[in-house]
């Protein structure tokens, strides 16, 4: 048991998955992810997670393939307080363990504040594929058309990668 007002920043197969699966229903509608780069069920995959008081404030989640590591996804339920700077490091750092020798993601044209801050911490654009989330939504149909927050439609996926440092 996690004691009260504890933060805990651990392994991702070290919690409970039905409390992985919960959150990524909660906020993303399922716990699949599905881009121009397949469909994955983010609750199978690597990661880690802060935990406060039992509860899940952020969490990555991402695959190795050969030497590339694909952050899958990355949420920080409280922004501005360094959890997913912490957590993609954290994702970064592992990756580079195991050998990669660069980090890729995908985001879309309506997060403007998830793309100023994957620039920030040095990842670059390298390519626009457009239209790629009305393929999406045919195989979750749940994407909404239009981000609540912003008014921006949803339409085009952007691939960011960054070159890991030796």
């Amino acid at each position: 048991m996690i004691g009260r007002g504890l933060l805990v920043f651990i392994p991702i197969e070290q919690i409970d998955q039905q409390l992985i699966k919960d959150f990524f229903e909660t906020n993303w509608g399922s716990t699949t992810m599905v881009t121009s780069f397949g469909s994955t069920d983010c609750s199978r995959l690597d990661g880690f997670v802060f935990l406060f008081d039992g509860e899940i404030k952020g969490i990555v989640t991402f695959k190795i393939s050969g030497e590339t590591c694909e952050i899958v996804s990355l949420d920080s339920r409280k922004e501005k307080k360094g959890i997913g700077t912490r957590l993609l490091q954290a994702a970064e750092k592992e990756a580079a363990r195991q050998g990669c020798m660069k980090t890729s993601l995908i985001t879309t044209n309506d997060n403007i504040h998830t793309l100023s801050f994957y620039q920030k911490r040095g990842y670059q654009c390298v390519k626009v594929i457009p239209d790629a989330v009305k393929e999406a939504r045919a195989i979750k149909p749940e994407i909404p058309l239009v981000n609540p927050d912003n008014r921006i439609p949803i339409r085009d996926e952007f691939l960011f990668e960054k070159r890991m440092e030796l």
